[in-house]
């Protein structure tokens, strides 16, 4: 089983209602991906998830909810991740593992999907505010393991270095159906264990 497939178990609901959050969101997303988030109604989410639009919003009261569901449910999984892999060695091989998964296994719908969220979020404050407190979170996780693994080390500089590759590496995902992340999330890791081995300047 993939590490995908395992957080995908780990968090599967278990509440009629949960379920029923987890129906609407998977629809959500097969729209957003199809469509576009702009272009994209709630009576479209309503179709695909073959519920009423009332029901839709029962569990959601606008698109901006949906896109915040949707973050909410990746940083749940993410945070599944994470503890898988700490309880599997140290550190660095945690950073390397939920790395290689994310980036090796995100599919191509999701990573169109990301790109249109950060087209959107430059005109929807809603949107935007929720993509910027996303990355700050994933740039606080970053530098505080950097930090922990080489305590030396210019963390911020290196998530400096190494944040531009991983958008390089969606944005590749999102264009082109072919696209093999292998070669940039190694050359990635490497940039990362090349900056962990060097300490900060004075």
């Amino acid at each position: 089983m993939s590490a995908s497939a395992a957080v995908q178990t780990r968090i599967e609901p278990t509440s009629a209602q949960a379920v029923r959050r987890a129906h609407i969101l998977d629809a959500a997303e097969a729209c957003f991906v199809r469509n576009g988030f702009h272009r994209t109604t709630m009576q479209d989410l309503a179709r695909e998830a073959a519920m009423s639009p009332g029901n839709i919003y029962r569990y959601f009261d606008s698109k901006e909810a949906v896109v915040l569901g949707l973050a909410e449910r990746d940083r749940e999984r993410g945070a599944v991740l994470v503890e898988m892999l700490e309880r599997s060695g140290d550190r660095r091989s945690v950073l390397t593992g939920i790395l290689a998964a994310y980036f090796t296994e995100m599919t191509r719908g999701a990573a169109i999907l990301r790109l249109d969220l950060w087209a959107e979020a430059t005109r929807n404050p809603a949107i935007g505010a929720m993509i910027e407190r996303g990355d700050a979170e994933g740039r606080t996780w970053l530098i505080e393991t950097f930090s922990a693994i080489a305590p030396a080390c210019d963390a911020a500089g290196l998530f400096a270095a190494v944040a531009p590759l991983m958008k390089g590496i969606i944005v590749d995902r999102a264009l082109n159906p072919d696209y093999d992340p292998g070669p940039a999330v190694r050359q990635m890791l490497a940039l990362i264990d090349a900056g962990l081995s060097h300490k900060a300047a004075a």
